[in-house]
């Protein structure tokens, strides 16, 4: 904490005075100097990094090898999977993937098609990408591996096999399960592999909305026109999780992947993740830029109530909607 030093005083209530107008200035003082950004306040499931995309440096990390929820984050794998299929001419974009019963009676987000309707692979990538649709997720799982429990044991292996070594899945869609769980340099590696190995399809993840019959689905990610030179990935959010994001964001031809895990409000997560991407576009020599609204706003910071990993192997798999994925 900067040092101030209080001239003598005639009297000893003008001395306590001017002691406590000097303590309270150099408080301020460090609070408002510039420095790293700090973690959300309270939440015992806080991980963060920061990596160049090109290289896979990584710029900034905390805890980012522990295990988290990934929430909606395993949307990505899903969507990594589905272009794997189109990249090797097992779908198209055009084939329908229909909706079974199974599948329509996952919990919001979800699209709602009645069961037995179709959308296309298209639509599905589009309903996965904004809305975060859970019934659509687990039809895509079950249209590529027969069932969703095999569709997880399939994501699992392919995780591992790109360098996600502390990451398992049991769904397709990230809801609630004891055992669906990954890291914060797991889902950074996955980001980096969507946007080098699918440089055709990436471009999906910016999508800020889409039609769907008379809807207009926006996305759940504010970061997108918000943050200069964002341009996706994904956000989740389940009650044992917090508030998560990974965020992909290009200056100056410096492409940074960034994960921040554990917020208690997506106001907070969002300003903290920009807050890492500044430090670590700093870090790259790229000129900074002026604040955006989010990083301008000041929200209330309260406590991240997300759980430990560790927990019953009762825990409920398909939980309500108020603990659904965001």
């Amino acid at each position: 904490m900067p040092q101030t030093r209080v001239e003598p005083c005639a009297s000893a209530p003008t001395c306590a005075a001017r002691r406590v107008v000097a303590a309270i200035a150099a408080l301020l003082a460090a609070c408002l100097a510039p420095g790293p950004a700090a973690a959300q306040i309270g939440s015992d499931r806080y991980a963060a990094i920061v990596l160049e995309s090109r290289t896979g440096r990584v710029l900034i990390a905390a805890n980012a090898d522990d295990q988290r929820y990934p929430a909606s984050l395993t949307k990505m794998m899903t969507l990594y999977m589905l272009f794997e299929a189109l990249r090797d001419g097992r779908v198209q974009l055009t084939t329908p993937i229909r909706m079974s019963e199974e599948a329509a009676s996952r919990p919001p987000s979800k699209l709602g098609l009645p069961v037995g309707a179709t959308l296309s692979v298209e639509q599905a990538i589009l309903a996965l990408v904004t809305k975060s649709a859970n019934d659509v997720a687990a039809a895509v799982g079950e249209h590529l591996a027969g069932s969703e429990e095999r569709f997880g044991q399939m994501m699992t292996l392919r995780a591992r096999a790109i360098g996600m070594t502390r990451t398992t899945f049991r769904n397709a869609s990230g809801l609630p399960d004891p055992d669906n769980v990954t890291t914060a340099r797991d889902m950074a590696t996955l980001g980096q592999r969507l946007i080098n190995d699918f440089p055709n399809r990436y471009h999906y993840f910016s999508t800020v909305h889409f039609n769907w019959g008379r809807a207009m689905i926006r996305n759940h990610n504010r970061m997108l026109g918000d943050y200069e030179g964002a341009d996706g990935i994904k956000t989740g959010f389940i009650r044992d999780s917090g508030f998560n994001i990974v965020t992909s964001a290009l200056r100056d031809g410096v492409r940074l992947v960034g994960v921040t895990m554990g917020g208690s409000s997506w106001v907070e997560r969002d300003r903290h993740m920009g807050a890492l991407l500044d430090q670590g576009f700093a870090q790259m020599g790229v000129a900074p830029r002026p604040p955006s609204s989010i990083m301008a706003a000041v929200p209330a910071v309260g406590a991240a109530r997300a759980a430990t990993v560790a927990r019953s192997g009762g825990a409920d798999r398909r939980a309500a909607s108020a603990r659904a994925p965001a």
